[in-house]
């Protein structure tokens, strides 16, 4: 079945793009949870109609990503966290921790949803690499380092 997203999906695809996908996937979630419409011939028409609108807007967040791209290829973050003598700390350092530092350090507001960490996260002191989705085809990935406070 051929559907328009309204909202970005994990490992389906962004806003207004027309995917395929099961029937029983598109009935039983996608649709009543508001996260797709049927593509039928008329809200085709509509979709591309909202997608000419949307290109200037769409370019200029992508220029604005591509500046917050090179500003962050550069940096370095330090994360400071409780740690024991072993090395290992005390909690763990997630996105919300990296989002957060950025913010403090240097000036950079993004979203913590868009920040993705291996493993989920950091249970031991070092330095560590996560990457940063800014825009459908803009992804960065930053260096941090956890270190104990």
């Amino acid at each position: 079945m051929e559907i328009i997203l309204k909202k970005d999906v994990t490992n389906l695809g962004y806003a207004n793009d027309v995917v395929t996908v099961k029937d029983g996937y598109a009935r039983n979630f996608l649709i009543p949870q508001g996260f797709a419409v049927m593509a039928t011939e008329s809200s085709k028409k509509v979709n591309a109609e909202d997608l000419r609108q949307k290109s200037f807007k769409a370019q200029k967040a992508r220029a604005e990503a591509e500046t917050v791209a090179k500003s962050l290829e550069a940096t370095s973050v330090k994360i400071g966290a409780k740690a024991a003598e072993t090395g290992k700390i005390y909690g763990s350092v997630n996105a919300i921790q990296i989002a957060d530092a950025l913010r403090d350090q240097y000036k950079i507001d993004i979203d913590r949803k868009k920040i993705h960490v291996d493993g989920e996260s950091i249970k031991e002191i070092g330095n560590y690499t996560a990457s940063i989705r800014l825009h459908k085809d803009i992804q960065v990935n930053i260096n941090f380092e956890v270190v104990a406070e």
